[in-house]
């Protein structure tokens, strides 16, 4: 069994074990792995906040009346980064979920606010700028200003490739590269087609780091790449691949890390059952 299948058939079994009925991308056609109602594939509902950051972002997460959304799959990456991270943006406890990722040290007061969707345009001109999954605000007075976490789910195993980095990043944002030789580098040599790569999508992180850079600088920002592992070669070579550029990032000084979900969500249940039983469990019982 493959990583995409592995991840669906673990998704579609928890669905059924919870007597939840699903339908195809089309309703009653295409392979049972959406769910009719929204809220049957989170652990809790989608805040106003949060609603409203996926419905102005690209990708059709919502859907409308009749047609599921991206979303609504239990194979979904964004109702698995809304079940990992929402719940702290409610209870307004961001610092410990950041610090669960790495992305502070523990009793940290400086993260204070959660977003999803945000976007940090490279260049202006350019007339797509792509979503980052999860963003933490850290204080005006950090010098860190901003925490982002890419996440992956069963995408990365998927049978439908990425694209590559399209040549006018590096043809026309002369400035941003001036310190990341070495990513640069990486760039050319995944533009415009990235023969490289498999499973993990290095033109879109490195679409992140522009951006994220061109607002905050070098040494503004961390961005965390938070994926979903799986048995086998497949998932050996993503590991692998995440190596590689992380080993790249560090070379210019770009603080990028990586964890998977499960080293995540086994952390957190070791940390915080106690205090977050319901939540702890959820996590464990359908993605561990």
């Amino acid at each position: 069994m493959n990583g995409y299948e592995y991840i669906l058939t673990k998704q579609t079994e928890w669905a059924r074990n919870r007597g939840i009925v699903l339908i195809g991308s089309k309703g009653e056609r295409g392979r049972p792995s959406y769910v009719r109602e929204l809220n049957e594939n989170l652990f809790t509902p989608l805040s106003p906040e949060a609603r409203d950051a996926f419905s102005s972002a690209d990708g059709n997460e919502l859907g409308s009346p009749g047609s599921p959304g991206k979303m609504h799959a239990v194979h979904s990456s964004s109702a698995l980064g809304v079940n990992v991270f929402q719940y702290w943006q409610l209870i307004a406890d961001v610092p410990t979920v950041a610090a669960a990722c790495g992305l502070c040290r523990r009793g940290a007061t400086t993260p204070s606010k959660l977003s999803f969707e945000e976007k940090y345009p490279v260049n202006d001109n350019f007339g797509v700028h792509p979503n980052i999954d999860v963003v933490i605000h850290n204080r005006e007075d950090s010098k860190i200003q901003r925490l982002a976490v890419e996440y992956k789910f069963s995408e990365a195993y998927g049978a439908h490739g990425h694209s590559g980095l399209k040549k006018r990043y590096l043809d026309e944002c002369g400035a941003l590269w001036d310190d990341m030789p070495n990513l640069h580098k990486l760039a050319e040599s995944i533009s415009p087609d990235d023969k490289d790569f498999l499973h993990l999508h290095p033109a879109q992180l490195v679409k992140h780091i522009l951006g994220l850079k061109r607002s905050f600088g070098r040494d503004g920002f961390r961005l965390l790449y938070l994926w979903y592992d799986v048995f086998g070669e497949e998932g050996r070579r993503h590991r692998h691949e995440v190596s590689e550029f992380a080993v790249v990032a560090k070379a210019d000084g770009v603080m990028f890390h990586s964890l998977s979900y499960q080293e995540l969500i086994s952390g957190m249940a070791r940390e915080l059952r106690p205090q977050h039983e319901a939540y702890i469990r959820y996590l464990t019982e359908r993605y561990l």
